[in-house]
């Protein structure tokens, strides 16, 4: 007699397995729940003898994994929404760049935020990810630029992941922008991210990995890989903002270093694909910006096809460029603007998207993995990408906890 906390019945299931048959369905399907994950999954015509604590009927509701938003900046003081509007009167976003605006501005402001009104406005911004069906969110510094808000960033992430229900990932981007102190001394800047910002947060364990921003009026390839080395050194992997405005070969620049991801990518060259797709890199795009930023360069989803390299998605929520707080809309948006399949986009929110943050206890629907399991109100799981601003979600469960918002 086999022994669960929780068995659903009468569930639609889409494992989202790699390899299996279309969302991997299983129709008229069950899973057995035990401290906190998946102890077993298949149609209820083949369920083993069992005594649960609890059953719930879903009476024909769609399960797929809880879905995973892997880049954000979720931490952040301040609003852009002046910019929103320069940007709609033709202003490039590097040249409110290079004038003190973009992410300078949200400098500013989160230099001036307090820890408590730093953990306030991001804990409405993480209720709207978890209302959405979302179980796991990365969340990077980078808005500090110096050692004290970096460090004050990180430990507000952290202090949210002790509050919520839902796991937060967190990594150090300092090398986002070059800030206004060392603004003609980008190296200087780096060597203090290098030799003192990335060993104090290692040795705190405030952060999972290591990000920077690899772009002509950000940091260069050699600046960026001075940043890896001392990542590297310290025990935490890697990812990189990469290729986004300009091809400055920053998809092979993370393949070289084994990152776990290359994010926007709109740039990057079949070369930088074919090294991403050897290293094991995974690509993640972000349509939210690519929106915002009304760029016609689409990324080169159909070489990441061909050279199989995984594809995730994300919001990249931040207040400049893609101010998205909807995993379900990022999810429309992969479909219409980068030519994703809805498949896909699941896959790129759940699987692809703990691949890109390094965990392999999450994205699929099978034994032994957590129990992080969104129930949906539709038809498929391809209405997921299908329907723009629906609320479909019904409950979300995260280590087999029913941890839905009212």
């Amino acid at each position: 007699m086999t022994h669960w906390d929780l068995l659903l019945t009468g569930a639609r299931i889409a494992t989202m397995e790699r390899d299996a048959a279309p969302y991997g369905v299983i129709d008229d399907g069950a899973i057995g729940i035990a401290d906190g994950a998946i102890a077993w999954v298949g149609s209820a015509a083949s369920m083993p003898n069992n005594e649960a604590r609890e059953t719930r009927s879903l009476s024909g509701q769609w399960v797929t994994p809880a879905l995973i938003d892997c880049h954000t900046h979720l931490v952040f003081g301040g609003d852009r929404s002046t910019e929103f509007e320069q940007r709609l009167s033709g202003v490039s976003y590097e040249e409110i760049a290079r004038s003190g605006g973009g992410i300078l501005s949200t400098v500013h402001a989160t230099r001036n935020s307090s820890s408590d009104e730093l953990f306030e406005s991001a804990s409405k911004r993480l209720q709207m990810l978890q209302a959405d069906g979302v179980a796991t969110v990365e969340i990077k510094s980078g808005y500090g630029l110096d050692i004290a808000t970096e460090i004050k960033m990180l430990e507000v992430a952290n202090r949210l992941n002790e509050s919520s229900a839902v796991t937060i990932q967190t990594t150090l981007l300092a090398a986002h922008a070059i800030p206004p102190e060392f603004k003609n001394d980008a190296d200087s800047y780096v060597e203090l991210v290098c030799k003192e910002l990335i060993q104090r947060v290692a040795e705190r364990k405030l952060a999972n990995a290591v990000d920077a921003y690899c772009e002509e009026f950000a940091f260069s390839a050699e600046q960026v890989a001075k940043v890896f080395e001392a990542a590297r050194s310290h025990g935490l992997p890697v990812k990189l903002h990469a290729d986004q405005l300009s091809n400055g070969g920053g998809a092979a620049l993370a393949a070289g270093f084994d990152a776990l991801s290359a994010d926007h990518l709109e740039y990057a060259s079949a070369d930088g694909i074919a090294a991403m797709a050897n290293s094991g890199t995974t690509a993640v795009l972000l349509p939210g910006a690519y929106l915002t930023l009304n760029e016609t360069q689409l990324p080169p989803v159909d070489a990441m096809r061909d050279r199989g390299v995984a594809i995730a998605l994300a919001t990249d929520c931040n207040p400049g460029t893609s101010p998205l707080t909807s995993v379900r809309e990022a999810m429309a948006l992969g479909c219409r603007l980068f030519r994703l399949t809805p498949e896909e986009c699941l896959a790129g929110v759940t699987r692809e998207a703990a691949g890109a943050l390094g965990l392999s206890d999450r994205g699929t629907i099978e034994i032994g993995k957590r129990a992080d399991l969104a129930i949906w109100d539709i038809n498929h799981p391809r209405d997921l990408s299908y329907w723009l601003g629906s609320r479909s979600l019904s409950v979300l469960f995260i280590s087999g906890c029913d941890v839905s918002l009212t």
